[in-house]
C-alpha cells in the first residue's frame, strides 16, 4: 500500500468526521466517492469499486457515527425514546438493502449515488435548515419510513442523517435533537448494512486483499469531528457542501 493512498484515506476520513459532527450525517457522501476515485487508480475490479466504496463507508460511519452521537448524549440532546421506535426497522431495512445491492451492477451503483448527490446538493444549496412542524405519523407509516431509510442508507453508504433529520423535524422534534438523535441512529444502521455487504461478497471473485466481503479495511479510517457541533454556523457550511455534491455528482453521471 503507497502511502500516498494512506494520505488520501486518513483526509477523507478527516472530512467526513467533521461533516458527521457538524451536520448529523455519517460522511458517506463525502467517503463514497473518494473511494469510488482511489480504487479505480489502485487497479480494483471495477464491477465491485462502487460496492466497495459503498461498504466501506458503512464501516466508516460506525465510527464517526458512534463519536458524535456519545457528543450529543453528553450535551442531552439524544432523544433515546424515538431511537428506540425506529431502530429495529432501521437495522432491518439496512439488512435487506445492503444485502441486495451486493447484487446490483456496478453502473447502477454509481448512477444511485450520483442521484443522490445531485438532489441533495440542490436541497443544500436552495434549502435552509428543515422546519420543525407537528405532523404526526403513524406507527405503521414510521416503521415503513424507518426501515425505507434504512435500506437507502446502506445502498448508498450513508449513516441516514440527511433523511432522519428532517423525517424527525417534521414530527416536531427540536433540529438539535433530531440532528444528535440521527447520529446515534447511523451507528446500528452502519452496522447492520455493513454485516450485509460483508455476507453479500463474501467469497466473490476479483475483490482485493484485505478485504472482508465488499468491506476493505485498509480504507475503513475515520475522524471524529462531534466535538466541533455546536460551535460552527452550519447553514454556510451545508451550502458550500451542496455545492461539492453537485459536482461530484455530474462527475459520477458522465464517468
Amino acid at each position: 500500500m503507497e502511502p500516498l493512498y494512506l494520505i488520501a484515506y486518513a483526509a477523507t476520513g478527516a472530512v467526513a468526521g467533521l461533516l458527521a459532527g457538524l451536520l448529523g450525517i455519517g460522511g458517506g457522501a463525502v467517503i463514497v466517492p473518494a473511494l469510488i476515485v482511489v480504487f479505480t487508480r489502485l487497479g480494483f475490479a471495477a464491477d465491485w469499486v462502487p460496492h466497495l466504496a459503498v461498504a466501506t463507508s458503512l464501516a466508516t460511519v460506525i465510527a464517526t457515527g458512534a463519536a458524535s452521537a456519545w457528543t450529543h448524549h453528553r450535551r442531552g440532546a439524544v432523544r433515546w425514546e424515538l431511537l428506540l421506535r425506529l431502530v429495529p426497522w432501521i437495522l432491518i431495512g439496512a439488512w435487506l438493502g445492503a444485502f441486495a445491492a451486493g447484487w446490483l451492477p456496478a453502473l447502477w451503483m454509481k448512477r444511485l449515488f450520483a442521484a443522490f448527490l445531485l438532489y441533495n446538493g440542490l436541497k443544500m444549496l436552495l434549502g435552509g435548515a428543515p422546519r420543525v412542524r407537528e405532523q404526526l405519523v403513524s406507527p405503521v407509516l414510521t416503521r415503513i419510513v424507518a426501515a425505507g431509510i434504512g435500506a437507502l442508507s446502506a445502498v448508498l453508504g450513508i449513516g441516514g442523517g440527511i433523511m432522519i433529520v428532517p423525517f424527525l423535524a417534521r414530527q416536531g422534534v427540536a433540529l438539535r435533537q433530531a440532528v444528535a438523535t440521527s447520529s446515534a441512529c447511523g451507528v446500528p444502521l452502519a452496522l447492520a448494512g455493513g454485516l450485509g455487504f460483508v455476507v453479500s461478497g463474501w467469497g466473490r471473485a476479483d475483490l482485493p486483499a484485505h478485504s472482508l466481503g465488499f468491506v476493505y479495511w485498509p480504507a475503513a479510517l475515520a475522524t471524529v469531528g462531534a466535538r466541533l457541533a455546536h460551535r460552527l454556523p452550519t447553514l454556510t457550511l451545508k451550502r458550500i457542501f451542496g455545492g461539492l455534491l453537485l459536482l461530484v455528482g455530474l462527475r459520477l453521471l458522465v464517468a
